[in-house]
């Protein structure tokens, strides 16, 4: 064998490459942080939808209030504040995504009147689900 082959046998023998325990350890690393960041983000979309939640409920029952002040009777549904131009449309729901699971809550009905039909007086969410703090969505 001549020198020059000798030293490049050597030269490959003294390389070294990844071996197989520091290739798990840098996958393990790798699967740790992107579970970290898969739990930040989906943290991250249940506190943004239940502030459009917050956003949404507050302005269906400014609207109602608003309703209520004008007409003195609150609005038969949710369908009246838009048709009589209160609010444009009838949000989503964030967590069933449809603005049909809309929990109405029906006024009481006025003794000195009872052929008004009692109407809406407060809104809640369809949803079953559980808030970030314990409470209930539907009790918000």
């Amino acid at each position: 064998m001549s020198t020059q082959s000798l030293k490049r046998a050597r030269t490959l023998k003294n390389a070294r490459g990844w071996t197989l325990i520091e290739m798990v350890v840098v996958m393990a690393l790798i699967v740790i942080l992107a579970g970290l960041a898969t739990a930040q983000y989906r943290g991250a979309m249940t506190r943004s939808k239940e502030a459009v939640l917050k956003e949404d409920l507050f302005r269906m029952r400014d609207a109602i209030d608003q309703y209520y002040a004008d007409k003195n009777k609150y609005p038969a549904d949710l369908q009246a504040l838009v048709s009589d131009g209160y609010m444009r449309e009838v949000p989503k729901d964030p967590f069933t995504e449809s603005a049909d699971t809309w929990q109405a809550i029906p006024a009481e009905p006025d003794p000195s009147n009872p052929n008004l039909q009692p109407g809406i007086y407060n809104v809640k969410s369809g949803t079953e689900l559980t808030a970030v703090d314990g409470t209930q969505y539907a009790d918000w």
